[in-house]
């Protein structure tokens, strides 16, 4: 097992020396296990605990729709919207404590990870061709 320095120096370098759509994907892993972490913490009773993992996914979200450039590319406006609309769910399921909703965007932004995922690989794939 890694020491807690040796892990978070292999991660500032993983995240340091990886491509933009390799940190996309990173981020939308970590959206995915905050709103899952989120869900299960709810469906717990952990208020706390809900509460850290939902505003860390909201975070994320804010991070996602500050980067993006919507006017560059086809779809981009959409997705912008999609973010957002993501991030009132989240904001509602945390204020509501209602774990319905927190599944709701699990569904989603586990879709929206393996999309960008398959993305980032067909990239790497026709960029290595």
């Amino acid at each position: 097992m890694m020491k807690p320095n040796a892990r978070a120096a292999y991660l500032d370098a993983s995240i340091a020396t990886a491509s933009p759509a390799r940190l996309l994907v990173m981020l939308f892993d970590r959206l995915v296990l905050d709103v899952r972490r989120g869900l299960e913490a709810q469906r717990g009773g952990d208020v706390e605990e809900t509460h850290k993992h939902l505003t860390h996914a909201q975070d994320i979200l804010l991070e996602l729709a500050s980067s993006l450039r919507p006017e560059e590319f086809k779809g981009g406006y959409e997705l912008a919207a999609l973010y957002s609309f993501l991030h009132r769910q989240l904001v509602m399921a945390n204020i509501r404590k209602d774990a319905s909703i927190t599944d709701e965007v699990l569904t989603l932004v586990t879709d929206l990870c393996e999309t960008w995922r398959q993305a980032a690989l067909q990239c790497a794939t026709e960029q290595s061709a």
